[in-house]
């Protein structure tokens, strides 16, 4: 017996209306994600990624249709729920890092758990452990300019993994890096699906989604294509050291 998915998405449609005009982000999008899966979703501009990116995230409310995250319906909360649901669900990694430039990285990453209710010391105890996964684990008090971008992104990707979420949804993550370091979190990512989470990539960039398991292509706001790949790239990756 199959296990039951953990995204469940049926028929989603999400209108916007531009004046005069409704733009149909997108039209009926119907699809299926299981637990540890790697999946990337691609498109050109006005593909509708942003917008399938925002209904997963639970930033933003279908026009029609079903989401269900977990076992939950999603799709007809309210703000606060959503806001509950995003905390507890779904940890996010932003192409621009989205850190708090005055606070150190152990405080960045514990900001989660904070809206959670934990309590002080069980905080720090997590957030120290989880930037340790990320290869952080000797920068606990540096603030984000005394890092390099690679290193930013990682703390935004302990920061995201500290709740233990269902989802590592993860937008343009290497947009405002260099080849190598894009290569090194690409690597990151590989150690993260291999040691059990379920990773969701939205970009633009093939070389990107190429690391991952399972690529669907979005066009005009429906579902293109939706293929199982290997990934030859991290076949054989090793274990990458923090730069």
């Amino acid at each position: 017996m199959n296990a039951q998915p953990i995204i469940q998405i049926r028929d989603l449609k999400r209108f916007y209306k531009m004046g005069e005009t409704i733009v149909r982000a997108l039209n009926g999008v119907t699809l299926d994600v299981n637990r540890n899966e790697y999946i990337a979703i691609m498109g050109p501009s006005g593909s509708g990624k942003s917008t399938m990116m925002n209904m997963i995230g639970c930033l933003d409310t279908p026009t029609e249709g079903e989401y269900i995250l977990n076992n939950q319906r999603v799709s007809d909360l309210d703000d606060s729920e959503l806001a509950e649901v995003r905390n507890r669900e779904i940890g996010f990694v932003f192409q621009t890092f989205n850190l708090l430039p005055r606070t150190d990285c152990l405080a960045n990453v514990e900001l989660p758990l904070i809206y959670s209710g934990m309590r002080a010391a069980e905080r720090r105890e997590k957030a120290t452990a989880t930037l340790a996964k990320v290869g952080l684990g000797d920068r606990l008090d540096h603030k984000p300019n005394e890092l390099s971008g690679g290193q930013r992104q990682r703390v935004a990707i302990a920061r995201a993994l500290v709740n233990n979420p269902s989802i590592l949804l993860a937008d343009e993550p290497t947009g405002n890096l260099d080849s190598k370091t894009g290569h090194e979190i690409m690597h990151l990512f590989e150690e993260l699906y291999r040691s059990g989470n379920t990773i969701i990539v939205v970009t633009h960039e093939q070389d990107v989604a190429e690391h991952a398991r399972r690529i669907v292509r979005l066009r005009d706001g429906i579902i293109e294509s939706d293929e199982k790949v290997d990934s030859p790239i991290l076949a054989s990756a090793g274990k990458i050291a923090s730069p």
